[in-house]
């Protein structure tokens, strides 16, 4: 009986591939087909931060915010995102949610998680990032991605303040649309270092996780960098596959990484177009942000930039994070960002000992875009 049972798991598990590998097919059949020259351009923008120092919820938070999605629903503007609340930056974290009725007055709804904010290494929840909501229309839940990390002091070899880190599934306990806001109950652990990771992911482990629905398929993109070794050399993303949004996971090794055509890129985050493109924001080098595009979610093109300061006056030092695009009902697209207000001497005092980083108070950014297109064939 034991075998017969393993014999049918295999079984279904190789007509689970076969079936993604024809849908992986046809997709890239029709690409030549349906493939747009996108690009994004600026047309407006808010002056400043739009949650900033001294904004209403933000006195518990000492160094500010990073990365996260936005998503609109009815009419209200949901962020999610890191809160980096205390000493060590980047270590003490808590996961939250924050709303907003125009996009520039927020205010501060509930904490979704909190990280122990342990500095030795002996916590794999220490720090806490990237929370990535998204609707399942399989059982109308909303299920939460994020990252937990080991931490304790860099080394001049190695950056460890984040490392280690595996991606948690959360599920809202709120069935339907109106779920969004949480709260969110632990599921598993659906991605980890280890045997199974590629050979690209490094010290660092996943630092980021983004599914997307294809069809009746699932596909993420997944960050991961070598920070076993100073200077980085490579920061960047792979693909993985499910057959449902709660898994089980699969890395897609021969998709990874993804060819960006460069050696940083961080947190995708994936917008499907009316015309079923999709396309992902992304933190990249420069003053700005990047941006790929893809009709199968498999096959992206080379990156390309938005140069924020061409038209936003920089009240920055380091742009970061765009967090996602969203369609308003003029055809426009609002984006959401996080930026650092201040320089930092940070890797050079790496391996210092009782060195705090700090960069001021990061902050929110807001701006529109238009997307032109020109076909191709």
């Amino acid at each position: 009986m034991k075998y017969r049972l393993l014999f049918i798991q295999v079984l279904i598990l190789l007509l689970a591939s076969c079936n993604f590998t024809g849908a992986q097919q046809n997709s890239k059949s029709s690409k030549k087909a349906s493939t747009s020259d996108l690009r994004l351009e600026i047309v407006d923008w808010h002056e400043g931060p739009v949650i900033g120092k001294g904004d209403p919820g933000t006195s518990d938070i000492k160094h500010g915010f990073e990365g996260g999605r936005v998503i609109k629903q009815d009419g209200w503007y949901n962020l999610f995102t890191s809160e980096q609340v205390a000493d060590p930056k980047w270590v003490k974290m808590k996961l939250a949610h924050w709303k907003s009725r125009d996009g520039v007055l927020w205010q501060r709804v509930s904490t979704l998680f909190e990280s122990s904010g342990d500095y030795t290494g002996q916590d794999s929840r220490a720090g806490l990032w990237s929370p990535m909501p998204v609707f399942n229309p399989e059982d109308s839940y909303w299920y939460m991605t994020y990252v937990a990390y080991r931490c304790k002091p860099s080394t001049k070899q190695q950056f460890l303040n984040n490392y280690d880190g595996r991606i948690w599934q959360a599920k809202s306990v709120v069935k339907g649309r109106y779920g969004l806001a949480g709260p969110y109950e632990d599921i598993a652990v659906i991605q980890e270092p280890g045997p199974l990771a590629d050979d690209w992911e490094g010290l660092q482990g996943s630092d980021s996780f983004f599914p997307f629905q294809v069809d009746n398929e699932w596909i993420a993109f997944t960050g991961s960098a070598k920070t076993e070794k100073l200077p980085l050399e490579f920061w960047g993303n792979g693909l993985a596959h499910a057959p449902a949004l709660t898994g089980p996971w699969t890395r897609l090794s021969d998709l990874s990484p993804v060819d960006f055509g460069t050696n940083f890129s961080e947190n995708p985050i994936v917008t499907e177009l009316s015309d079923g493109t999709l396309v992902a924001v992304m933190d990249s080098q420069g003053n700005g942000f990047g941006y790929s595009t893809s009709v199968n979610g498999l096959d992206w093109s080379p990156m390309k930039y938005v140069e924020v300061i061409d038209k936003l006056d920089q009240w920055w030092y380091e742009f970061r994070t765009p967090l996602g695009l969203i369609e308003e009902e003029d055809g426009l697209f609002t984006l959401f960002f996080t930026v650092m207000p201040e320089s930092t001497d940070f890797w050079e005092h790496l391996g210092e000992e009782g060195y705090f980083l700090d960069t001021g108070f990061d902050s929110v950014g807001k701006m529109t875009l238009k997307i032109t297109k020109n076909e191709m064939i």
